[in-house]
């Protein structure tokens, strides 16, 4: 049996407050994310971008629509099954959420250790391979007080690859990065989601990694606007 798409959205509407003070952020959003697919989605701040990120993520309750990731429908999945799906979901978030009081071998063998049947040293080796292919081979030993904003980013990443994930999720991830090392980077999330079949979903501003995509999304004021094939011109 094939692998269950990793996102499939229908209908899927969300808000904020109530009374007069609601404020409807996503209106109506369908789209889906196949395996070894690489999507990017773009808009201004503010249209409901990260908010899209966090209810594929599990991490806020689903209100309307449906909402399929990794084959877990979420609309009727309870705070366990979530806990669970996250366990197989790689985030990048911008805030990093390293923990200050590991090494950056440390912070990454986290993802590993989320893989099964693996020794800790077997888990070890995972870290560091990871670390190796962001860059940071030379800092495995460092805690994140002495690295630089871009360096805590591809720690982030590298630990989010670490567990193997099957959905991979992305929010401005080159953000603190130069044009060729975000390149580099974009270019190994492109490698995982072929080799792994690992879909990924990457909200960007950044126009310079547009081309590695397989497919753009773009939203405007809670809607998609826009769903395209990358390689195809607009229109």
């Amino acid at each position: 049996m094939a692998d269950p798409a990793p996102i499939v959205a229908t209908n899927v509407s969300h808000s904020y407050g109530t009374g007069s003070m609601r404020r409807e952020v996503l209106q109506d959003i369908n789209f889906r994310v196949d395996p070894g697919e690489v999507v990017l989605l773009t808009g201004p701040s503010g249209c409901g971008k990260t908010t899209l990120l966090t209810l594929v993520g599990a991490l806020r309750s689903l209100q309307h629509g449906q909402l399929q990731v990794l084959g877990v429908p979420l609309a009727q999945a309870g705070r366990g099954e979530r806990r669970r799906l996250r366990q197989r979901i790689g985030m990048i978030f911008q805030g990093h959420n390293l923990l200050r009081c590991l090494t950056a071998e440390q912070n990454v063998q986290m993802g590993a250790d989320l893989l099964p049947g693996l020794s800790y040293g077997q888990r070890r080796g995972q870290a560091r391979e990871w670390l190796r292919a962001v860059g940071l081979g030379d800092q495995l030993s460092k805690v994140p007080h002495d690295l630089s904003g871009g360096q805590k980013q591809r720690v982030a990443i590298a630990r989010a690859l670490a567990a193997r994930p099957r959905l991979l999720l992305a929010d401005e991830p080159t953000a603190a990065l130069d044009g060729r090392t975000g390149r580099e980077i974009v270019e190994l999330l492109q490698r995982l989601a072929r080799e792994q079949g690992c879909g990924v979903l990457m909200v960007t501003h950044d126009p310079r990694i547009l081309d590695l995509a397989d497919r753009l999304l773009a939203m405007e004021d809670g809607r998609l606007i826009e769903n395209r094939v990358a390689s195809m011109p607009a229109g």
